[in-house]
C-alpha cells in the first residue's frame, strides 16, 4: 500500500511537472537521439522538483522509442560526453597536490564522478524509473557486444544498480499456489533451469507438502521476482532430476524429510546481471527451513554442468588416449542411455573427466570453466558428488551427456570453504569426487594429468 501511494505521489508529481514544462507526454514514432540528449543535459541543469520528474519520465519514455542504431548512439554520447567535469576535476586535483587534507580527498572523490551517474540517479526519480533503467542495461548489455568503449557506461549503471538491489533492500516471499497469478506467471517464463511446462507442472513444484519455492523482491518491482529458487525435501541426497519432477510421485512426509535440495535457480533480469542475490538467497533460504524443519541436516544442490560437453569437444588439454575417444563416439550415435553396456563404457571414462573439469581444468585466466561451479564453490558449498545419469532430458544430454552435481551447503563450514576458494582459488571436494580423479579402477590410472 505504501508503495503504491509512493508510486501514484510521483506519478501527480511527474503529470505536474509536465505542465509546467509544456509537455503533454513521450512523442510517439521514431526518436532522434541527439534531441534526447539536449534532454538530458536540461534534467541535469534543472533544479525544479516537479519538472525534473516530468523530464526523467520523458527521457525514458523518448528512449524506449529510439531503435537500436539510436540506442547506441545514445550509449555512446552517454560514455563520451557524459563524463567528469575536467575542467573541476584539474582544479581540485591541483588542490590536492599542493595542499592535501581530508576535505580535498572528499572534494577529489565527488569532482571524480562522471556526470552520467548523476544523471542515472535522476531519472530513477522517475515513475517506474527503476525498471526502465534495468530494461536499458538489458539494452546496454546486447550492444556493448563489439564496443569496448561502453564499458566505462556499464561500470557506472553497475555501480547504482548494485546499490540500489544491494541485500538491505531485497524481500523474501515464498511463492505458493494462493500467490497472485501474475506472478506465477512469471516464475513459469523465467524458469530457466528445468522448464516449466504448463500450471499443472508448476502446480507440482510449489503446492504439494514437500516443495517450496522463494524469491527476492525489490520494493520498487513489487510484481518482479528478482531470482527465485526451486527446493524440494527429501529423505536423502538426490542423484537425478527426474524423481523429483515425476508427475506420478508420492509427497514425501515432512517428519521423515531430512535433505533440502535447491535443484533450480533463476535470475529473471537481464539487466541486473552481474549483480549478485544467489548467494544472499540460498542462505536466506536455508536459514528460514531450517526453522521451520529443525530435522533437517542437509543443504544440497542438484546441479546441472552445462559446459561439460563443449570442454571435452573443444579443450586441447583434455585427458583423453585414443581409446577413451573411440568410446565417446557412443555419444553421437543416440539412443545409448537405454543400454546398460554403452552406459557403462561410458561412464568409466566420462566419471573421472568430470571429476577433472572440476578439480583441475582451468579458462585461460585461470577461472574454472563451470559458471555453475563458480557460483555454487564462491558461495561456500562443497563439491559433494558427481552423479552419473542425473539429467536424462535432451538438455541434459547434450550439455553435460546426463551428469549432474551435489554442492553441499554445511552451514558451519559455509564461511571457511569460500575464503579458500576466493583467495587461494581451491575447490573444496568431497573424498569421493577426489578419488575419481585418481582414476582408480580406470584407464586414466596411468595418465598425467596437467
Amino acid at each position: 500500500m505504501a508503495n503504491a501511494f509512493f508510486s501514484d505521489l510521483l506519478s501527480t508529481i511527474s503529470e505536474r511537472g509536465r505542465s509546467l514544462l509544456g509537455r503533454a507526454g513521450a512523442t510517439n514514432g521514431k526518436q532522434d537521439s541527439s534531441e534526447l540528449l539536449e534532454l538530458c543535459e536540461a534534467l541535469l541543469s534543472g533544479r525544479g522538483e516537479a519538472s525534473a520528474t516530468a523530464m526523467a519520465r520523458e527521457v525514458l519514455d523518448r528512449y524506449r522509442h529510439l531503435d537500436a542504431d539510436g540506442r547506441l548512439s545514445f550509449f555512446a554520447a552517454l560514455a563520451r560526453d557524459f563524463g567528469p567535469d575536467m575542467a573541476k576535476l584539474s582544479q581540485v586535483v591541483e588542490s590536492w597536490r599542493t595542499q592535501s587534507n581530508g576535505d580535498d580527498a572528499s572534494d577529489l572523490h565527488f569532482a571524480s564522478e562522471p556526470r552520467r551517474q548523476e544523471l542515472i540517479r535522476r531519472l530513477n526519480r522517475a515513475p517506474g524509473g527503476t525498471s526502465d533503467l534495468v530494461a536499458m542495461r538489458s539494452d546496454l548489455l546486447s550492444l556493448m557486444k563489439g564496443n569496448k568503449d561502453l564499458a566505462a557506461l556499464d561500470r557506472d549503471v553497475v555501480h547504482l544498480l548494485s546499490s540500489w538491489f544491494n541485500r538491505g533492500f531485497l524481500v523474501l516471499r515464498r511463492i505458493d499456489w494462493s500467490s497472485p497469478a501474475n506472478i506465477l506467471e512469471k516464475i513459469i517464463r523465467y524458469e530457466a533451469v528445468h522448464e516449466i511446462r504448463d500450471w499443472n507442472d508448476l502446480r507440482r513444484r510449489i503446492d504439494p507438502v514437500d516443495r517450496r519455492c522463494y524469491a527476492f523482491f525489490h520494493p520498487a518491482l513489487p510484481d518482479e521476482p528478482l531470482i527465485f529458487v526451486e527446493v524440494a525435501l527429501t529423505e536423502a541426497i538426490p542423484g537425478a532430476i527426474a524423481p523429483l519432477l515425476a508427475e506420478e510421485r508420492e509427497p514425501v512426509p515432512m517428519e521423515r524429510a531430512r535433505t533440502a535440495v535447491f535443484y533450480s535457480i533463476s535470475n529473471t533480469q537481464r539487466g541486473l546481471g552481474g549483480i549478485s542475490f544467489g548467494s544472499f538467497l540460498i542462505k536466506q533460504v536455508a536459514e528460514e527451513l531450517r526453522r521451520e524443519l529443525p530435522k533437517l541436516d542437509n543443504f544440497v544442490t542438484l546441479s546441472p554442468v552445462p559446459g561439460f560437453m563443449q570442454w571435452i569437444k573443444e579443450a586441447a588439454d583434455v585427458p583423453l588416449s585414443d581409446d577413451d575417444r573411440k568410446v565417446l563416439e557412443i555419444l553421437d550415435r543416440g539412443g545409448w542411455p537405454e543400454n546398460p553396456e554403452l552406459t557403462a563404457q561410458l561412464r568409466a571414462v566420462l566419471e573421472p573427466l568430470a571429476a577433472h573439469y572440476f578439480l583441475k581444468a582451468r579458462t585461460s585466466k585461470g577461472r574454472m570453466i563451470d559458471s555453475v561451479a563458480r557460483f555454487h564453490l564462491g558461495n561456500g558449498a562443497r563439491l559433494e558428488r558427481i552423479n552419473w545419469l542425473g539429467d536424462l532430458s535432451p538438455k541434459g544430454v547434450r550439455e553435460s551427456a546426463g551428469v549432474m552435481v551435489n554442492y553441499l551447503y554445511r552451514l558451519d563450514d559455509i564461511e571457511k570453504n569460500h575464503e579458500a576458494y576466493a583467495n587461494n582459488g581451491e575447490v573444496i571436494a568431497s573424498s569421493a569426487v577426489k578419488k575419481l580423479i585418481k582414476g582408480e579402477g580406470r584407464r586414466l590410472l596411468d595418465m598425467r594429468l596437467s
